[in-house]
Order: C-alpha cells, then structure tokens, then sequence
C-alpha cells in the first residue's frame, strides 16, 4: 500500500495533516519548547518525516551497495571506509560518539577470508570428461575455504552430525579419510517442534561445527547443500576446501544410487537415524582464497543525548548490521541486505537531528559489523555493552527492509506493549501492511536482535517482504530495491522514536510488562566447541 506521508503535492499532505491534527492527541507530546507556528507540533512531526525521502535513501542504498565498498566484508579496509562514510553522517546529525572512547567505533577482533575469481566445482564423468558447474546458480565458493584443489570420492553424511548423547552418528560405518563430504545444512529436527527435543539438537546446527567434525574426521573437502549462496559465517581451517551447492549438484551426485535427496533426509527426520553412504562420484573443488586472522571488526555508534536530565539515562536502540559478503569470486552488493536497513536509519537520525520535538530519553543508533560472520558484532555489544543494557528500554532492528512492498515485525507478539506503539503510529499516519510475528529465537542466532532478547532487552526486527527473495548472491542488487518501502520503514521509525522517547515522560518505560515467556537463554559460548 502507498506510505501515506509519501503522497505527492504539498496541498494534499497538508489536507492529510490538518485532518490528523483534529484528532485526540494521542502519541505526541505538544509541550516542548516549540517556537510558535501556525502548524500544530503534530503537523510540524508529520513534515519532519515528510522530509524523509524515497531518493535519498535510494542513493544511500547506491553508495553502501557501490564498487567502492567491496561488499563491506568486515575487516577490510573496504568496510573501514564504509564505516568512516557512515560515522560521518552521524557526526553531521549531531550524534555523539557511543563507541570506544567516546569515538563512533567499537572495535574487535574478526579473523576474514578473502575470495577471488577462478574457483571451481566440477564432476568427473566417464571417459575423463568433466561436467563444469556454473557459478553462482549451482555453486558458490565456501566463503572461509581454505585455498586449494582436492579430487576425491564424494561420501553423503547426512547432517555431519556426531552425537553419542543423542545416539547419532553421521559419520558411523562410512570411511570419508582423503573424501570429499556432501553435507546437510541445519539439524533433523524442527524448531517449531518440542523445544526440549530441538534445544539438544541445536550445538549440532552450527555450520562451524559441521566443518570441524568433517575435518576431525579425516575429510579434506565438503561439498554443502546450502543454496547455493555465500555466506561467511563458517570456520576456516587451513587447507580445507568446501563449496555451496544446489540442485543441480545434488542430483548428478545422487543419479544412478537408488537414492534419492529428498527421500534420504525425509527418513532421517522421520525416524532420527542415519542414511549415509558413498555415493561413487568423483568431484573436484577448487577454490582460490586469503584468510586474515588478523582481521579487525567496527561496529559503528552514535547517540542522540535525550534533553531531560533524568529521562536521558533510559535509551532506545536502533540497529542495523552494515557489512554484507564481500566478493566471494564477484561482488556480491547487498543492497536489500542490508544496505536498505543502513538507509533507513539514517533516515530516521537525519529526521530526529531536524525534529521540532526533541526527545528527552536518549536514542542510540548502532551499525553493526560482522553480522553476516556469525552475529558478531551484536554479540560483542551485549557482552561489552557502551551504554549499560539495563538502560536500553527497547531495540528496533531493521534487516532486509528494502524488497518488496510489506514489513514484518518479529518480537511484536513477544513484545505487545511495544509492539503497540508501533503500529498505533503505522495506523495513524501511514498505514502500511505490517504483519506482527512471535520470535521464538531458539534457533542459532541469525539476527542482531536475538543477542538483545536474550539479554532480556524487548527487541522489534523488521524486514520487508512481497517482492524478490534474493538473497546472499550477487542478485542482491539496485534492481530489486523498492524505495518506498524503506521511506517507509524510515518515517515509521522515526515517528516511533520521537514516540517512545517523549510520551510518559513521568512514567519508567517497561515494554517487558505482559510480555511472552522467554524460552531459552544461550550460552556463552559461540559457536559450540566441537564434538
């Protein structure tokens, strides 16, 4: 649906905002200090986030997404500079530093390995022919491969999973010393099972764990049926070479075994027992890569001091990972993700630096890093937090809210009383699809807002959805960006900021009032060590 504040001519927003201005305030505060107008304070909000537009968020999600920044695998120098890009806009709306020192930065440690051009996968056939799959529609380089070329027999492991606790063993009566393993991604039973059953499996889903067990087993390459896409939340061990595949791969692996994928991981799931065998096949991998163990991460950190002088110790957090996939053999852009969350925070702190009302909590705005190596950057905060976590009331994550015409809020059944706010504000002014969802957030974590809830901080994650479903591939580009959907993401953060920050001034915020059960709590360790 059309973002109201984003409805051309001026006549017609002004209509709009009189119309809204005759309504019973209920979300803004009128008595802060504002200079006399003719506008109400609600008609001077509502131009404020007017103000928030479609094409320079567009051209924000051009520069973090462009040549120049590389991907913004974190630790280069390429997401260095891209962090410095982002740490200036924030300087120039005012916000003062919340990293390290009082600077922008939040450094840590973040080993990275590079990708270049010329990897391979290919299948041996008769005759010494050789069946050459195409990149990146049916493989895609493992993005923390060791550099090398392994030949070698393929053995299927199921889920690469050795558990005697759970009297599972992928790896039982199969040699796969000097082979190449095809390997399942996640774990044979469903989080949206019973979460006893699932939280024994859950060490087991990590993708670290699946090339550290394979290694442990003598293995020297992994073929991974995982998209195939990039994603360089993995272990690196030197001299190991893997290798994302998809369908394609699968099926000239399995033709001719009297086996079938689907049916083989169906009677894994179904009665929880191994299905492992050698498949025969001969497949080469060949990747060409540079690993840098002394990798540096930034998260980036600024904070918009709240104007009330007891209120401004109590926070909202806004967040969004900045860094994407680097080149893993092309430049994988990650406009949708998430250049387009980046982009509409900014919006939202370029609107909050020119607000008439200023808020009197404090807002903190985060740029995470290494969000796609593992949620680290999240998990580093919550562990080292700048500001004292029990001072944050609530976070507002964006991930992926650039493709497509609709947004999704996880947390909203977690978090009712906050959740309200939002779609109160969405209802009023610009009446957007949102469709509120439960975050059970038992899974590994895949989202800088699991950090925060299982801190026990409320916590909202939006993404968009209704449109293309790219994802962590070079397709993540400008031509599947809806610009009108991130203005609208942007002026609905915006107005629910100044919301949050400024009404029940007198009252303590407590958004974990009604909320849902917290089910699981992980532990410190991440990822698992191995088994």
């Amino acid at each position: 649906m059309k973002n109201v504040l984003a409805v051309t001519g001026w006549l017609v927003f002004f209509a709009s905002s009189l119309l809204a201005a005759q309504q019973p305030k209920e979300s803004l505060t009128p008595s802060l200090g504002i200079a006399d107008s003719n506008l109400t304070v609600e008609q001077q909000l509502l131009l404020t986030a007017h103000s928030i537009s479609s094409n320079k968020l567009y051209d924000y999600v051009a520069e973090l997404a462009s040549e120049k920044y590389a991907g913004r695998l974190t630790g280069t120098a390429e997401y260095n500079a891209c962090a410095e890009w982002v740490a200036k806009k924030f300087e120039q709306f005012g916000l003062e530093g919340g990293g390290d020192n009082g600077s922008f930065y939040q450094s840590f440690a973040n080993p990275y390995t590079l990708v270049f051009p010329g990897c391979e996968v290919y299948l041996h056939t008769e005759h010494n022919g050789r069946k050459q799959y195409k990149y990146p529609d049916e493989f895609v380089p493992g993005s923390t491969s060791g550099s090398g070329e392994v030949t070698a027999e393929v053995v299927y492991v199921g889920y690469g999973i050795t558990t005697p606790e759970l009297n599972y063993d992928d790896y039982a009566g199969v040699d796969v010393k000097g082979k190449i393993v095809l390997c399942e991604r996640e774990i044979p039973v469903s989080e949206e099972g019973d979460p006893n059953v699932f939280l024994k499996w859950r060490p087991y889903s990590f993708h670290q764990y699946k090339i550290e067990n394979a290694v442990a087993h003598g293995a020297v390459g992994m073929l991974y049926n995982y998209g195939p896409i990039a994603n360089p939340n993995n272990a690196y061990v030197k001299g190991f070479i893997y290798s994302h595949i998809g369908p394609a791969v699968i099926t000239d692996i399995f033709i001719n075994t009297d086996k079938s994928c689907a049916e083989t991981i169906k009677g894994i799931k179904a009665d929880l027992k191994p299905r492992s065998f050698a498949t025969g096949k001969i497949v080469t991998i060949k990747n060409i890569t540079e690993h840098h163990p002394e990798g540096i991460a930034k998260n980036v950190i600024g904070i918009f001091e709240g104007c009330d002088p007891n209120l401004k110790n109590e926070v909202l957090a806004v967040s969004a990972h900045l860094d994407h996939l680097g080149k893993c053999c092309t430049l994988m852009p990650g406009a949708n993700d998430n250049a387009s969350g980046v982009a509409a925070l900014l919006g939202a702190a370029e609107a909050l630096s020119k607000s008439p009302v200023k808020p009197q909590r404090s807002v903190m705005f985060m740029c995470f890093g290494a969000e796609e190596q593992g949620v680290a950057g999240s998990r580093y905060f919550v562990k080292n937090p700048t500001v004292p976590l029990g001072r944050i009331i609530g976070l507002i994550n964006m991930d992926s809210v650039g493709a497509g015409d609709k947004l999704a809020a996880r947390g909203a059944k977690n978090y009712p009383a906050f959740w309200q706010i939002v779609e109160k504000n969405n209802q009023r002014y610009l009446h957007e699809i949102i469709e509120p969802g439960l975050f059970i957030n038992l899974a590994r974590p895949r989202n800088d807002a699991s950090w925060f809830m299982w801190k026990g901080v409320p916590s909202l994650a939006f993404k968009s959805f209704g449109g293309s479903e790219v994802y962590h591939v070079p397709g993540d580009n400008l031509s599947i960006i809806n610009p009108e959907i991130i203005e609208a993401m942007s002026q609905l953060l915006f107005l629910t900021t100044i919301d949050v920050t400024t009404t029940a001034a007198k009252d303590k915020i407590d958004f974990k009032k009604g909320a849902a059960k917290q089910l699981f709590v992980p532990p410190d360790f991440y990822p698992p060590d191995s088994k």
